[in-house]
């Protein structure tokens, strides 16, 4: 695969802010300044995901020999996007696209494969609404739309914690196969931006290093942690960078750990979903807080009263979404109902959040997961 030098030589500017506060510290303001110079292209022109519209896709080229490329190290394939109203003249973009991930990824557990779509920069990318993109993931239905739309929200339930997230869109796609010359009925998926567009668009970069939970932001880390809590995911490690990823805005601060694949959580209920064996729980919808050890409960004062403040809107976006089901919606409310009387009585959030201090139980355990859902 050809790197564009754009994003090149973007790469290599994150690289030289990063490597020169680490060894000669910058003023905080001066590496933040700095990285924006690089990413200010991206609060320009109308941006992909500024609306909640779903948008309509077609992936032309040859769709049965990219969905059958699932070997640990799938090519990339030359196709066409379309993307707006198929009847009514949608515009166009040669793009390259390849299968990815680990679990979705395998026949005997998903219909679809998650896939990656690659832009290579042109006229027509700048003037289209992925011109600040470069890659793409598409996340397709596994066992069910029903899933991927439940998933989707959840990554908007993120977007109204943090800015420090990943933006998702919802999109309709269909398959037009040039080989065989079928189409497909369309089916719901998710545009995810990219890590470096999340960093990005946070005026950070992202790292890789393996850290303790300890070692990264800890205002950030709580509110992570308990919105894990909260929709009932427990398939994440920031050890093992397991469905998470690291930022980190200047040299002075510590990362921030963002997550992303919440298809194993509780909110979500996928028929495939199961809680790792290490941690001994009977199903996803059985809740387990995965944060490191605190004794004193009052640290998770300021988190609490976040969640307190923030239940309207979190209810909200399960309650106005017309995609869903009534009593998919009903169930939801139960679950939100058992996070909120947890947090809100001091002896059950004793026992739930102070479980990491239990040297005999399951709250420590560090799970490596299966590699990029």
């Amino acid at each position: 695969m050809k790197i564009e030098t754009k994003a090149l030589l973007q790469h290599f500017f994150y690289l030289a802010v990063f490597i020169l506060g680490r060894f000669l510290p910058l003023p905080a303001q001066i590496a933040r300044d700095s990285v924006a110079a690089v990413t200010n292209h991206t609060q320009t022109g109308k941006d992909l995901f500024d609306t909640d519209n779903v948008m309509q896709i077609t992936l032309r080229g040859d769709i049965r020999r990219i969905l059958n490329d699932r070997s640990d190290n799938p090519q990339y394939h030359s196709i066409t996007l379309l993307y707006g109203v198929p009847d009514n003249n949608p515009a166009s973009l040669a793009v390259t696209i390849k299968t990815r991930g680990h679990f979705r990824k395998m026949k005997e557990n998903c219909t679809y494969p998650p896939l990656l779509i690659h832009f290579s920069k042109s006229d027509t990318l700048d003037s289209s609404v992925f011109h600040d993109c470069n890659k793409l993931k598409l996340v397709m239905p596994c066992r069910g739309e029903e899933y991927v739309i439940r998933e989707w929200l959840i990554y908007k339930l993120y977007n109204l914690v943090t800015p420090e997230s990943f933006r998702a869109r919802l999109v309709r796609v269909g398959f037009d196969d040039i080989r065989t010359g079928k189409n497909s009925d369309p089916f719901y998926a998710i545009l995810l931006e990219e890590e470096d567009q999340m960093a990005g668009k946070n005026k950070a970069i992202s790292i890789s290093r393996k850290l303790k939970p300890q070692q990264t932001d800890t205002t950030h880390f709580l509110k992570m942690a308990v919105f894990q809590y909260l929709i009932g995911n427990t398939d994440w490690s920031v050890e093992y960078l397991q469905n998470i990823k690291l930022i980190l805005t200047d040299s002075n601060s510590r990362p921030i750990a963002v997550p992303y694949d919440f298809d194993h959580a509780g909110l979500v209920n996928a028929p495939y979903a199961l809680p790792a064996e290490e941690l001994q729980l009977r199903s996803i919808l059985e809740r387990r807080y995965r944060g490191y050890c605190i004794h004193d409960m009052k640290v998770f004062d300021e988190t609490i009263a976040f969640y307190n403040r923030l239940k309207k809107d979190i209810y909200h976006v399960f309650t106005s979404c017309s995609l869903l089901n009534a009593r998919y919606i009903k169930s939801t409310e139960k679950f939100l109902d058992e996070f909120y009387a947890t947090i809100n009585n001091s002896k059950s959030l004793q026992r739930e959040f102070g479980y990491p201090c239990n040297i005999n139980g399951t709250g420590n355990v560090i799970i490596k997961g299966l590699r990029g859902h």
